[in-house]
């Protein structure tokens, strides 16, 4: 196993130990971005307007770098595909006289979100759209029979910087507070302990 796949067995351990109490809710997670970002694994199509033999699709490699003819090694992850575009539009002012350039995502292979613990089929999925909490549960198939519902835990971040909010799923359902559907974003990991 994996030191992130421990630390999560980890938080979940820690969860059911402690009682309903002892949790204090987090504060509201930062909202997702209404922009794509490019990711590890996306698969990029970039078309150069008139040069058919640098048009092409490019993968994402684990480096976060895709490799333009003419150019190298291009940094894509982060970038949302308008800026790559821009990006490689004014490196290819060298070769080519006002380069129009497009970059697109087709398929987003790095937008995914993840559920572990006490539901039917915990694992990844992709996040095709804007994606709720309840969105993601449903995709899960549900809570297994101890689940404990008023614990739920969304963490979101990189490793080092990631933030938790606690979700009260009872009172969700009861329809008394909706703010507790939160909106995920790629790379969120709900845990139901």
């Amino acid at each position: 196993m994996g030191s992130t796949t421990l630390s999560f067995l980890a938080l979940i351990v820690l969860l059911a130990a402690s009682p309903a109490r002892a949790l204090q809710p987090a504060p509201p997670l930062p909202p997702p971005s209404d922009e794509y970002r490019i990711g590890v694994g996306d698969a990029l199509q970039l078309f150069v307007w008139k040069e058919p033999e640098l048009s092409r699709e490019l993968t994402v490699r684990f480096d976060g770098r895709v490799t333009v003819p003419l150019l190298g090694e291009v940094d894509a992850k982060g970038h949302t595909p308008a800026q790559l575009s821009r990006e490689i539009a004014e490196k290819l002012q060298r070769f080519i006289e006002a380069p129009q350039v497009t970059v697109s995502v087709a398929p987003a292979n790095s937008t995914q979100f993840f559920v572990l613990g006490q539901v039917t089929r915990p694992g990844a999925y992709p996040m095709t759209g804007r994606t709720t909490l309840l969105q993601a549960l449903a995709q899960a198939q549900g809570f297994k029979e101890f689940a404990k519902l008023d614990r739920i835990v969304i963490v979101r971040g990189p490793e080092g910087e990631q933030t938790f909010l606690t979700v009260n799923y009872k009172k969700l359902e009861a329809g008394a507070d909706v703010s507790q559907n939160v909106v995920l974003s790629p790379g969120d990991t709900v845990l139901v302990p």
